[in-house]
């Protein structure tokens, strides 16, 4: 994905609005869950980040969604220079100190 383009723009609006940044203890991963009705929306983050997963659709007590994951060389090696790039500290402290957090547990 090119820098400082639109569609760079939306997907990390969305990492910051709607991801997790956390692991499963073994590995790191960041996540997205969102309603279904988000489903075109999560066809465009895997095109925007080949290797990315979605799994779903769920429906699980009274919701219906789907979730999308990064972990393993397309976090390290895609997402986390995008992300270190940015000033996130700026642009949202508790989402900085999220990502920070599963930066320093999982050792990226």
């Amino acid at each position: 994905m090119a820098a400082a383009t639109f569609e760079t723009g939306v997907f990390l609006g969305v990492l910051i609005g709607e991801g997790h940044f956390g692991g499963d203890g073994k590995q790191p991963q960041v996540t997205v869950r969102m309603h279904l009705r988000h489903e075109r929306l999560f066809g465009r983050l895997l095109e925007w980040c080949p290797g990315s997963r979605l799994y779903g659709p769920y429906h699980h007590g009274g919701r219906s969604y789907f979730q999308w994951m990064v972990r393993g060389d397309v976090l390290r090696e895609r997402l986390v220079p995008l992300l270190d790039a940015l000033p996130l500290e700026d642009i949202d402290e508790h989402v900085y100190e999220r990502y920070q957090a599963m930066k320093a547990k999982y050792g990226l």
